[in-house]
């Protein structure tokens, strides 16, 4: 699987953008929009974006693998906007010590996952602590299209981030599970390629993104190679998303946990429902089931 740039910090549009005075189709009570103007960033074109390698912008939300000492909240300390145990992004700046916002006003940051607080338990249900594995969906080996879902040691993840995709996440675009039965997996940043992507042209991706049954997919990120992560999104063309069947949910996948798939069956989450699974096929990863 190739390992790209990790994300630790927010992203560029490949665009210079401007601000809409008009109801955001991102975020419900946003009266505002952030759209995408024709002239392209000045970072895109330092970095040299037209040969950079393209990956699906998945619609999640985003994780990073790192070892921790145990902790625990302290409550008088920790209930303010940044809690004790978070700590900045590896990319974020620091003057006398302390981050400092961005252009943007952002200080990106982590906040540990505690599997006993249900505000994570979404998080906590595809990671076995215990067996120290998670369950991760990337590109298959033996098939272009082909997608798998695995288990993963948390050593081989080390440094990574990932998104948290599925049914409790974002509105669930890519129609993982269902309420009954909640589907949840970490997907790897620019792990999911993006096939034969057009220029950086806003006519051109933007006819690409509604014409295009590779264009199904919330954006764009382009991985320079000085390092530098370049974006689009739908949003920033003024197109929908989702809109209709997504690339992501209609492709093929396969279930292949490996020979220790029996030491799932007891594991807590989902490992040990998809147990039972392991080696099965799906015409589409949106119709896995258990």
């Amino acid at each position: 699987m190739r390992r790209l740039g990790s994300v630790q910090q927010k992203i560029p549009c490949v665009f210079l953008t401007d601000v809409k005075e008009e109801a955001s189709r991102k975020h419900e009570h946003q009266q505002f929009q952030v759209v995408a103007t024709e002239n392209v960033n000045p970072v895109a074109l330092e970095a040299n974006v037209d040969c950079a390698f393209a990956t699906e912008k998945l619609d999640g939300t985003c994780c990073y693998v790192a070892l921790y000492q145990d902790f625990s909240w302290n409550v008088e300390e920790d209930f303010k906007i940044v809690p004790e145990s978070w700590i900045p992004a590896h990319r974020v700046k620091h003057s006398n010590g302390h981050p400092i916002p961005d252009e943007h006003g952002h200080i990106p940051g982590w906040v540990p996952v505690q599997k006993s607080n249900k505000q994570y338990c979404w998080h906590s249900s595809v990671v076995d602590y215990e067996l120290g594995v998670a369950l991760v969906l990337k590109p298959g080996c033996d098939d272009d299209d082909l997608l798998e879902i695995t288990a993963l040691p948390l050593a081989d993840l080390q440094e990574q981030t990932l998104e948290l995709i599925g049914t409790n996440v974002n509105g669930n675009p890519y129609g993982l599970g269902s309420k009954k039965q909640p589907i949840h997996c970490l997907v790897p940043h620019g792990s999911i390629p993006v096939r034969n992507p057009p220029p950086v042209n806003f006519q051109l991706l933007r006819s690409w993104f509604q014409e295009n049954c590779e264009g199904r997919v919330e954006g764009i990120v382009w991985h320079c190679n000085d390092g530098t992560l370049i974006k689009i999104h739908r949003h920033h063309l003024g197109l929908r998303w989702p809109d209709g069947e997504t690339r992501l949910g209609s492709r093929p996948a396969v279930v292949r946990l490996g020979g220790a798939s029996a030491a799932y069956s007891d594991s807590e989450g989902l490992l040990s429902w998809f147990s039972p699974l392991n080696g099965q096929r799906f015409s589409r990863l949106q119709d896995v089931h258990f």
